[in-house]
């Protein structure tokens, strides 16, 4: 990635290693950072540049939630002509 780019980090328990090192990556080139997360946001909550949190302890509901976010981006970015 480069400047401009957005890193969308996903996250259920919001600690995930491979993506906070991804997330890492991103802010050190400068790369603007969301995070779908769930639970209490995790250490990711502390190092994305947004995070969206879903406040639940069941993992099939924080999935589904972020399914449900991503297909609405998606909506949002086709009807902006993206």
């Amino acid at each position: 990635g480069r400047p401009g780019d957005l890193l969308i980090a996903i996250s259920t328990s919001g600690n995930s290693r491979n993506v906070l090192q991804a997330v890492a990556h991103a802010k050190a080139n400068g790369i603007a950072t969301i995070g779908l997360l769930g639970r209490d946001g995790g250490q990711l909550a502390r190092e994305v540049d947004h995070a969206l949190v879903i406040p639940s302890e069941r993992t099939a509901r924080i999935q589904e939630m972020h399914i449900l976010i991503l297909h609405i981006w998606c909506e949002m970015l086709d009807a902006a002509g993206q």
